[in-house]
């Protein structure tokens, strides 16, 4: 049975959209057991809070916001100006409506809204707001890219999954001190550990709080993990994956999907970066696989951009797991190849890998120093605190690895250069390479000369810090 959302006053049917239901119930029996966070500190209120900007799939244009407030305020409102440098704030204030969702969690009955906000101007400064029963959040900047590429910078994060606010949010903090002015964040799904540590509606919480103004100013792209899915028992007693109920009201993302993943693929273009984010979990479990993959390709074969980066959660080549992802490497690897994918990030494997060659690091050198073209790129990283251990594959094949370390990833475009650097939990560089792109659009890596720390690897029980290890094996 469908469940309802609310559009502006009135109650309609919510629509099915791929594997999603809008508006769905978290099971009470299946999470009253969870474990809570201390002074149950996220029950909803008159007050706007979880709000994430996201863009529109031509970000230039348009951008779109959720945010979640308790069951008295039943409309999607807010508000959006050109930003000003008085205390005016804005011009050309105008208010736009949207569509609100209900769900009922732990935590309480609450109301999640999203409104898209259309025809904005290419790189231009905005400001908006949005509305709770009790009062506006306040007014949050933000900037539209420009129409034509520039250079601009953006970020990605592995798996936050689990204590994401006691020791996840630390790295997340960090990212966004140390870069200046970062344009987007890219998740590589497994946002939340949703099945495994705590009451969803408190994890979803934890990872609002985590990051927090940057979500809300700072446009955010995420991909699904297989901990955004929920576990539901069918009508024979076999467990079916849904879609978590959290997921599709807290992300206002472009409607541009792969047919049968509609709510959790999608692309958006970025000052000459095409970005494209698959559903892993949905092709490997849910039969979408065929779709994305057509998708995927007519999505890359249309790109204009000078640059492709693909995001999506279980890696083509693991890091930790005895075998490679062979479902996705055999459908959708001939197509990065074919279509020049620059950068393909990825997480799950909670480790970090750097990857260019199938054929090992070996080869990998051999190729560089003979001047040959190289990439795709395959990434996988983690910010969480759950780690895993490296494969036997991980001493030969990636480039760069390490184990039982949070990281994260800045990215910088700037016309024929994309440059990405991996940075410890404290800021300490681990990783850093260039790709420079040819006239024939084929790319030449070169490793930075910048000074990174050394590998960093458990010895035994004994981890790279000097305490015990904390990396487990798959």
């Amino acid at each position: 049975m469908r469940k309802a959302f609310l559009l502006g006053a009135a109650l309609v049917a919510a629509p099915a959209i791929g594997q999603t239901r809008a508006g769905n119930q978290l099971a009470p029996k299946s999470q009253a057991a969870m474990p809570r966070t201390p002074g149950i500190p996220y029950r909803p209120t008159g007050i706007p809070d979880r709000i994430v900007l996201t863009p529109a799939a031509d970000a230039s244009r348009g951008a779109a916001v959720a945010w979640r407030t308790d069951p008295r305020q039943t409309q999607a409102v807010a508000e959006i100006g050109v930003a000003l440098d008085s205390p005016g704030t804005a011009r050309d204030k105008r208010q736009v409506s949207g569509t609100s969702f209900p769900l009922d969690a732990v935590n309480g009955p609450s109301i999640y809204h999203q409104v898209r906000f259309a025809g904005l101007q290419p790189g231009t400064a905005y400001v908006y707001r949005v509305k709770g029963a009790d009062g506006w959040s306040e007014w949050l900047p933000f900037h539209t890219p420009a129409a034509s590429p520039a250079p601009f910078t953006f970020l990605y994060f592995g798996d936050t999954q689990n204590r994401i606010l006691e020791v996840a949010s630390r790295v997340i903090r960090q990212a966004f001190r140390s870069t200046a002015d970062p344009a987007l964040v890219v998740h590589a799904g497994d946002l939340v550990a949703q099945r495994e540590e705590k009451a969803h509606d408190d994890e979803w919480g934890e990872w609002a709080a985590a990051g927090g103004y940057n979500y809300a100013t700072i446009q955010q792209l995420p991909a699904t993990g297989n901990h955004e899915y929920v576990d539901v028992p069918g009508p024979a007693g076999q467990e079916n994956r849904l879609i978590g109920p959290h997921w599709q009201p807290s992300f206002t993302l472009p409607r541009n999907g792969a047919p049968g993943a509609e709510a959790t693929s999608y692309f958006v273009d970025w000052q000459g970066v095409r970005f494209i984010v698959l559903d892993g979990t949905s092709a490997l479990d849910l039969g979408t696989l065929a779709s994305q993959t057509r998708w995927l390709d007519a999505t890359l074969a249309a790109s204009k951009a000078r640059w492709n980066v693909v995001l999506f959660h279980q890696p083509i080549f693991t890091c930790a797991r005895p075998n490679d992802t062979e479902e996705l490497k055999a459908a959708w690897k001939p197509i990065f190849e074919a279509r020049g994918v620059d950068l393909v990030l990825q997480g799950h494997d909670h480790c970090y890998s750097r990857l260019t060659s199938e054929q090992g690091r070996d080869a990998s050198n051999r190729a560089r120093a003979a001047g040959r073209v190289q990439g795709p790129v395959y990434l996988v990283s983690v910010v969480g605190s759950k780690m895993y251990a490296l494969n036997d594959r991980a001493a030969t094949q990636p480039d760069r690895v390490a184990e039982d370390t949070e990281l994260y990833q800045r990215i910088d475009v700037d016309g024929d250069r994309l440059t990405l650097r991996s940075f410890t939990a404290t800021g300490r560089l681990y990783d850093g390479f260039r790709l420079n792109k040819r006239r024939d659009g084929r790319n030449r890596l070169e490793v930075l000369s910048d000074r990174p720390i050394d590998t960093r690897r458990c010895a035994g029980n004994v981890g790279p810090d000097g305490f015990p290890c904390t990396a487990r094996g798959r």
